[in-house]
């Protein structure tokens, strides 16, 4: 399965995306808000779940790229982290999200997307036509 990793510090990202790669998910790793829109805008269709930092450095923070991708995949799991903006979540974040404030342990990144995938409905799960199965 295909996540989208939006993470602005390189060290965080490369973590997160090994952590991930471990645990048998494929991650496309962006690092601005900007740069995930525009993958999210030409391949939305691959992508299973988004996990994002909040403050990007960006014009576009992850808030926005979660609705922006709820926008193009109504139901995809969405993780949020956070070193500073965790309180926002509530009025912020898409429902049904999950927020992981940092720092957090490598291993409540793989729980929180996967128990968002587990709980996700079958037809959440259907595999574009464009990707092999």
């Amino acid at each position: 399965m295909l996540i989208l990793l939006t993470e602005d510090e390189a060290l965080v990202s490369i973590s997160v995306q090994k952590a991930l790669e471990d645990a048998g998910f494929s991650v496309r790793s962006v690092s601005s808000g900007e740069e995930a829109v525009a993958v999210l805008d030409a391949e939305h269709a691959d992508f299973r779940g988004i996990i994002t930092d909040i403050r990007l450095g960006s014009e576009i923070d992850g808030w926005d790229v979660a609705r922006h991708a709820r926008e193009l995949i109504p139901d995809v799991p969405v993780v949020y982290m956070s070193g500073d903006s965790a309180h926002e979540h509530t009025s912020k974040g898409v429902p049904q999200s999950v927020m992981l404030q940092k720092p957090f342990v490598l291993a409540q990144v793989i729980t929180a997307i996967s128990s968002l995938l587990n709980s996700a409905t079958p037809q959440q799960m259907l595999v574009s036509p464009t990707q092999p199965s």
